[in-house]
């Protein structure tokens, strides 16, 4: 499970709080062959982002109206949280199917500008 903080360091680590990176959902699926090996099978952009303090989490939302979360609109927000929210866990709405997905790991592509957060199905 990863948290607020891990987030943070990670970006801070792996872009160095790049501004300009556009905040993506990278999907990860189980191989039917063999469940401890997952494939990469897309993604999407991330439109929006909220604290939610009644169930302690940071929950993204893909959304296809166009707008797209940046790494400079994010991190800022992120600072200004106390110590308990920085321990709450990164969850993810995709559609009305999958939501609360579990955030399993980060990634960056360079070449786009962009900044991952992937989720497993």
């Amino acid at each position: 499970m990863k948290v607020i903080i891990d987030l943070i360091e990670d970006i801070r680590e792996s872009i160095a709080n790049a501004e300009a990176y556009v905040l993506r959902a990278g999907l990860l699926k189980e191989d039917l062959d063999d469940a401890s090996k997952l494939y990469y099978a897309g993604e999407a952009s991330i439109g929006s982002y909220q604290p939610n303090k009644g169930k302690k989490e940071l929950l993204f939302r893909v959304d296809d109206n166009g707008e797209e979360v940046t790494v400079g609109e994010l991190i800022p927000s992120l600072l200004i949280l106390d110590m308990q929210a920085m321990m709450y866990p990164l969850k993810m709405d995709v559609n009305t199917q999958y939501r609360g997905l579990e955030i399993v790991g980060f990634g960056k592509n360079d070449e786009e500008k962009s900044y991952l957060l992937f989720i497993k199905v």
